[in-house]
């Protein structure tokens, strides 16, 4: 049986990138999934149902308290529950570096689409997934939740550092109510949006030399990662951080 039979996913931010990734994974594994995006995502659901699976889209702003309550009950009208809440929505925005000359504009929009998303998600897909009999969430955090990054990215940074708080809190709250959360911290993964900020080889390099295995991680290997949380795979794992950085994290000195 494949490992999401049976269950109903709502993955923000999945018209492109990891989001894409993911539901499409999703999909195959069994699951019905709802793609939530403020970006078109039929051309997401057209590949789902050409594989074979069971895909729809709806519009959802995740800073949107609306938006976010009507991409819930669109997932439930449709599809009958929700199962499994991936909170993957996020930005990092090109003007974020250090506490002196990061824009609070900046600091703000990346703190309402990085935490207030999540909030938003909690606040209206937990009840839906009591409703369903219980379910997982997964939080998209980053590896720079634990450390300090290299490049000065405070907005980010801090903004993963509250979804990795958020997540403990949420998990312990709901534990002995069927419910499950975790958080998935990436390390840097190449993606159009990670290409773009590694125009020339030099910057390339820059990051490369801090991650032990050499290289950028795949798509496809973070959302193995999300399955396996969203998976009665990890039924007795809650609160927890899953790390997928190529070692980066346990790495506490490298050659500059």
């Amino acid at each position: 049986m494949a490992r999401l039979t049976g269950k109903v996913a709502l993955i923000t931010g999945s018209s492109s990138g990891l989001g894409r990734v993911a539901a499409e994974l999703f999909a195959a594994e069994g699951a019905q999934v709802v793609v939530a995006d403020v970006v078109d995502g039929d051309d997401v659901v057209s590949s789902i149902d050409a594989a074979g699976g069971e895909a729809t889209f709806v519009s959802c702003d995740v800073t949107d308290e609306d938006s976010v309550a009507n991409a819930v009950a669109h997932a439930v009208e449709t599809f009958g529950g929700l199962h499994v809440l991936y909170n993957n929505a996020g930005v990092m925005l090109g003007d974020d570096d250090d506490p002196e000359s990061t824009p609070l504009s900046v600091y703000e929009r990346t703190m309402d689409i990085n935490v207030k998303g999540v909030l938003l998600g909690c606040r209206h897909g937990i009840p839906a997934m009591e409703k369903s009999g219980g379910g997982s969430i997964v939080n998209v955090a980053s590896f720079v939740a634990h450390m300090g990054a290299a490049t000065p990215q405070i907005a980010y940074t801090a903004s993963k550092g509250a979804v990795l708080a958020m997540t403990r809190e949420i998990a312990v709250i709901y534990a002995r109510r069927g419910i499950r959360a975790n958080a998935l911290c990436p390390g840097p993964v190449m993606t159009p949006l990670l290409a773009k900020f590694l125009s020339d080889d030099a910057k390339r390099n820059r990051r490369l030399v801090h991650i032990p295995m050499g290289r950028f991680g795949e798509p496809r290997e973070i959302a193995n990662g999300a399955l396996f949380l969203a998976s009665d795979e990890s039924s007795w794992m809650t609160g927890q951080s899953l790390i997928i950085d190529g070692g980066i994290t346990s790495a506490y000195v490298t050659p500059e």
